[in-house]
């Protein structure tokens, strides 16, 4: 096999976009041109060819594999980017025959995720996914520790070095885990804080540069970083947003979605999305001038229901209507409920008519309601109870327990969809509460 030194840097690099006629959802060249940039290489050249389908071996053809080392050696190009998962076969083979490093575009993401992490948290999260993407593509670059030969000076240590490598990839893993199993811990705790404050949470998401951070900016005065690049937020952000002298909620900036997202990068930032799951309210961010919000918006709506929030309300933002052509509004569905509101992050167009939807939704007077648990809904209680939700309850001699409660309408679509409770099981007690807080 043929051996060269990977480069440290990427800094030259090729672009190399196949159109599948068997595989008719793929992701977009011009987005892939747009990760390379966030990546900080330079695009030398871009290949683009088309097949049925991929190679076993190398996924490209012979013709086209040799006009990609033509180049490489023309251009003295240290990185070839793949806009496609490549197996680990198959970038071991396109490495060995371009001698040059090769990335796949979940490699691509990693790495400017890699660059992007400033936190502690999110420098494990993004090592973590790392290493599990890096422990199905470990290349035998050596090869002195396999010698399993006898004689005098010959004898090996007894494991090859691929092996020796596994073992401590696998070491390293579960340490990571242990340590962001440790974040998520003090991550439940902070949530449990706001919840017994009855703060609301709300949580920014969206596709990524669709101007998630620089709303989040203006909305609560911060200073989080903004670029127009993929992925600029990485780590995330909470911050308090006074709505009105009553009301304020928490808003939350989150790492920005893409199409086909590597599932190591959604396992390893479950701890972080969970602050979206935990969620009352979810701002889906759209670009409207984006030809292709539409599927865009279902690339978020499918990693959310990967993360188990789906089922939080939405309320989605239409931004950048600073562009000509468009106009701050709100539009509402058959109930009169607003379910999209237009504005512009940086002209702060429409922020008056979203703060009107968030006051109109989160201040809503609280309504006393009966609640009738078996003996074993113990974590219903233990969850109203969390809320603060609980004025009064009554024991049964056969362990039920009926609960007397307060219920803002956010809070009780929230017990609904968490523990699928039927109409006829919580029964209006009186009219609205006076003052409630």
């Amino acid at each position: 096999m043929f051996e060269f030194e990977r480069p440290r840097g990427g800094e030259r690099a090729l672009l190399v976009h196949v159109k599948l006629a068997l595989q008719p959802n793929q992701d977009d060249l011009a987005e892939f041109e747009e990760l390379a940039r966030s990546a900080d290489v330079t695009n030398v050249e871009t290949v683009i060819g088309s097949r049925q389908q991929p190679v076993a071996k190398t996924f490209i053809g012979k013709g086209k594999l040799e006009e990609v080392a033509e180049l490489v050696e023309r251009h003295e190009i240290e990185v070839v980017l793949f806009n496609h998962n490549l197996s680990p076969s198959q970038e071991r083979n396109l490495e060995t025959h371009l001698r040059c490093r090769v990335l796949d575009r979940t490699g691509l993401i990693l790495d400017i995720f890699a660059q992007r992490a400033q936190s502690f948290e999110g420098k494990l999260q993004v090592e973590l996914a790392q290493l599990k993407h890096l422990s199905t593509r470990l290349v035998r670059g050596w090869t002195h520790l396999e010698r399993q030969k006898g004689g005098i000076g010959l004898r090996g240590p007894g494991e090859t070095q691929l092996e020796t490598d596994r073992r401590l990839l696998g070491k390293r893993i579960k340490y990571l885990n242990n340590r962001l199993a440790k974040v998520s811990r003090q991550r439940q705790q902070s949530r449990a804080a706001r919840k017994k404050a009855n703060i609301p949470m709300v949580s920014l998401v969206g596709y990524t540069n669709a101007g998630k951070s620089t709303l989040f900016n203006a909305l609560t005065d911060s200073c989080a970083y903004t670029a127009d690049q993929l992925f600029a937020t990485l780590d995330p952000t909470l911050r308090k947003l006074e709505i009105d002298s009553k009301l304020s909620i928490i808003l939350a900036d989150t790492v920005g979605f893409i199409r086909h997202l590597p599932h190591d990068l959604v396992a390893a930032f479950r701890a972080t999305l969970l602050e979206t799951r935990e969620a009352d309210l979810i701002l889906h961010v759209v670009d409207c001038a984006d030809d292709n919000k539409h599927e865009k918006m279902q690339a978020v709506d499918q990693v959310l229901e990967e993360i188990g929030a789906a089922e939080v309300p939405q309320l989605v933002i239409y931004n950048k209507i600073d562009l000509p052509g468009y106009k701050a509004r709100v539009d509402v569905d058959d109930q009169g409920k607003a379910f999209r509101v237009w504005l512009s992050a940086i002209s702060h167009e429409g922020f008056d008519e979203l703060l009107e939807v968030l006051q109109r939704r989160f201040s809503d007077d609280k309504i006393r309601y009966s609640l009738a648990l078996q003996a074993n809904e113990g974590e219903i209680r233990a969850f109203l109870y969390a809320e603060g939700a609980i004025d009064s309850e009554n024991f049964e001699n056969n362990g039920d327990i009926t609960l007397n409660l307060s219920l803002s309408t956010a809070l009780l679509n929230k017990l609904h969809r968490k523990y699928q409770l039927g109409n006829d099981r919580i029964v209006m007690l009186t009219d609205t509460l006076a003052g409630a807080a």
